[in-house]
């Protein structure tokens, strides 16, 4: 008993707790410290600008939310890039004026006697994550027993089509539901309506002189809202019943885990953190357009989660902003140090392929990703128990089942 105590007094004791508080004062502080930081040498230039970064946040959020899918779950899904289209295309439908046919505003930060359906972006931003969670349900149905490629093969599929119904949209039976490959814009600004009276907070975040960092501390916050919940989640007894599913599928039915159900709840909760996701940046950049959902989109969010280490949440955060941080600005700032120094090479014309290099010096020399989840990492280092029953023939009592021969 007095080593337990002492064990819980060494962890309440550790430096580790202290890394999360100091990531989010930092997380909180960067728009203020981007300035500073961009003039130092050597790394200044390589600092992400405050809009980079929100952004980058959004991708991560989508990312995490993949995490529970594939992550907690064991489906692979190779059409998450639907939810991120679904997301967005809600914010065009009730903060736009794209219905040019209503007029209907409610806590809005437009004027009123703008067309068109303008709903407060707080309220579109609920909205746009609980259809994206039916839209999780109806793609997760036709999919829940199927497994391992045939899984992925379906959910390609899925993730093909919705592109496509949203670029030609324009005529439904006559009705414009999606405005074609012209998309949706300009899409409602973020905003606090009701408190501007405070001069502290801006109406309307597209026309404050501050733009980019109200942007940045709500993205940040919803970044902090999904990691809480995911953790929530991956310590609730779904999250368990999800583990039990990407260990032993077969053996979590015979434990009476009801496989359909779980399943269904994986992707409406892994949908509904992408639907945020996208209506906020389709928010920031004002607009939804057909050819930012593409399925180069579903990979690279894929990526991030092995990157970081499927199932591992600070592990999906950090290989997230990393990936996103090369696809939105690193990439391109390296090219332009590679071509000052005299080479003709733009690595932003293969970004792609280095993000697959990454992904196979990832699997070479660390399979478990950069943060790992401790079972995986555990299942890595010391092996499990059970050896094919071929193994157990043919080795006889020299098998890993037995560690005393080891």
């Amino acid at each position: 008993m007095s080593s337990l105590a002492s064990r819980a007094k060494d962890l309440r004791s550790s430096p580790n707790k202290w890394v999360a508080p100091a990531v989010i004062l930092l997380g909180l502080l960067y728009p203020f410290l981007e300035e500073p930081l961009s003039t130092l040498p050597l790394i200044g230039d390589f600092m992400p600008s405050t809009g980079t970064v929100v952004v980058m946040i959004a991708f991560t959020m989508m990312a995490v939310g993949l995490n529970i899918v594939v992550g907690y779950c064991g489906l692979l899904d190779l059409g998450y890039v639907a939810f991120y289209a679904v997301g967005a295309y809600t914010a065009g439908w009730l903060a736009s004026q794209h219905f040019e046919q209503v007029t209907f505003h409610f806590g809005s930060s437009v004027d009123n006697d703008q067309v068109g359906i303008h709903v407060t972006m707080w309220i579109v931003l609920i909205a746009a994550g609980l259809l994206t969670m039916l839209a999780g349900i109806v793609i997760g149905l036709p999919t829940l027993r199927l497994r391992g490629d045939y899984l992925a093969i379906v959910t390609l599929g899925f993730g093909e089509i919705i592109p496509q119904v949203v670029r030609n949209g324009d005529s439904f039976g006559g009705f414009n539901l999606t405005n074609g490959t012209f998309g949706i814009a300009p899409i409602d600004s973020v905003g606090f309506p009701v408190l501007s009276s405070i001069a502290f907070f801006p109406e309307n975040f597209q026309t404050s002189d501050n733009r980019e960092r109200w942007y940045y501390l709500i993205a940040f916050l919803l970044l902090l809202f999904t990691i809480f919940c995911s953790v929530r989640l991956r310590d609730s007894r779904l999250g368990r019943a999800w583990i039990a599913i990407r260990e032993d599928e077969t053996a979590a039915a015979a434990m009476g885990v009801p496989l359909m159900k779980t399943k269904t709840w994986a992707y409406a909760l892994g949908a509904f953190f992408g639907g945020v996701a996208g209506a906020y940046y389709a928010s920031f950049k004002s607009g939804a357009f057909p050819a930012d959902f593409y399925f180069n989109i579903s990979v690279f969010l894929l990526c991030m989660v092995i990157l970081g280490g499927m199932g591992s949440i600070w592990g999906v955060t950090v290989g997230g902003m990393i990936l996103a941080y090369l696809n939105f600005s690193g990439l391109s700032t390296i090219g332009s140090k590679i071509q000052d120094a005299g080479l003709n090479f733009d690595p932003t014309k293969y970004q792609f392929g280095i993000y697959g290099i990454i992904i196979v010096l990832m699997m070479l020399f660390r399979p478990t990703g950069l943060i790992p989840e401790r079972r995986h990492k555990v299942e890595f280092e010391e092996g499990v128990h059970d050896t094919p029953f071929y193994d157990v023939q043919t080795e006889g009592s020299l098998t890993d089942r037995d560690r005393g021969n080891d």
